[in-house]
């Protein structure tokens, strides 16, 4: 992908559905429209972007949503919750096992959350693997008991063992941080299957993925792999309908790459896919505010999932969900004019 267009000129909100209606932009997401197309291109080591006419490619917000064959809606970014049922998770490594995973799935339920992310294993930096028996005991009683909620289920996992028995326990969505590329099982495995399939950018693994990671440009060179993984995924049977990207802050990235790839997301529309983003309570920010821990991360967390939605993300993956629905739902009345608001 060493040439390749992504959408430019991002205008929000009323100015968007002005600029549409009268042909002058095309809608990206909700409340997100593009007045230009950027191309970039690289030779010889250099990266060069330059303008071109709206109309010089075909539209970037695709018409292959995957999400909403699963009753999930359209109109609108979508929330989804955290639970790691591990005793070694970054931010609440050990609150989500047994009982008390159970009790933040009904929370997060109650709160809004339209889709619940179930992991039985760390990938923090630094992260041991677990064995896929482990993970599948871990994570199998809490899909059930979600899938039982009526909720989406999305598993959070590398191996293809851990997919097939959470899909079979009622997962309905495989979130998969390796971007398919940890197990050679997945590819052929979900081949078979329908469910949607979350890439998630990384180099390495977690043991290793923090050690000195250096990109020429973080944005295009992310979107670049990524595009590799859906390569291989269409390659081996998956249909690229199916597929959703994540741009994986915090995983193989300094804080100072984090940053720049959040304001340069929009380069991913370039995938033509949903984006997912994860950055809640992530390391960055804490670096960014006076190194605050993880529990005083939230302010930050809310702002860097604001910055995403003004670049066209479609799915936000939290541990604040209330907090999250209500900073949305403020974000959708000012952005998509979609809101009723009384008084």
């Amino acid at each position: 992908m060493a040439a390749f267009q992504a959408p430019a000129g991002l205008v929000h909100g009323a100015d968007a559905a002005r600029l549409v209606d009268a042909g002058l932009a095309r809608p990206l997401a909700p409340g997100v429209a593009y007045t230009a197309v950027e191309e970039i291109a690289v030779a010889h080591g250099q990266t060069t972007r330059r303008r071109l006419a709206l109309d010089a490619v075909p539209a970037f917000a695709t018409d292959s949503d995957p999400l909403e064959a699963l009753g999930l809606a359209t109109d609108r970014p979508l929330v989804m919750g955290i639970v790691n049922a591990t005793p070694d998770s970054f931010s609440d490594g050990g609150r989500h096992l047994g009982a008390g995973g159970f009790t933040a799935i009904a929370r997060m339920v109650a709160d809004g959350a339209d889709i619940i992310d179930i992991g039985g294993e760390s990938t923090r930096p630094g992260a041991a693997e677990v064995s896929p028996a482990a993970e599948i005991d871990r994570v199998c009683p809490l899909v059930e008991a979600a899938a039982g909620l009526g909720v989406a289920v999305s598993i959070d996992t590398r191996k293809a063992a851990v997919m097939s028995a959470a899909l079979a326990a009622g997962a309905a969505i495989v979130n998969d941080v390796s971007a398919a590329a940890f197990d050679r099982d997945t590819i052929p495995l979900l081949a078979g299957e329908t469910c949607p399939l979350v890439l998630m950018h990384a180099r390495g693994t977690p043991a290793t993925m923090q050690d000195d990671p250096r990109y020429d440009d973080v944005a295009r060179d992310v979107t670049a792999e990524l595009a590799e993984r859906i390569a291989a995924c269409a390659a081996g049977g998956i249909a690229v309908a199916r597929l959703i990207v994540d741009p994986g802050i915090g995983f193989a990235k300094t804080a100072a790459h984090n940053v720049a790839l959040l304001d340069d997301l929009a380069l991913l529309h370039a995938l033509r896919r949903p984006l997912l983003l994860g950055v809640s309570r992530k390391s960055f920010i804490g670096l960014l505010s006076g190194n605050a821990p993880v529990d005083r991360r939230l302010a930050g967390s809310l702002a860097a999932a604001l910055a995403g939605l003004d670049r066209g993300v479609r799915i936000l993956r939290v541990h604040d969900v209330a907090e999250t629905v209500q900073a949305l739902r403020l974000w959708q009345a000012i952005r998509c004019s979609c809101q009723t608001v009384a008084g």
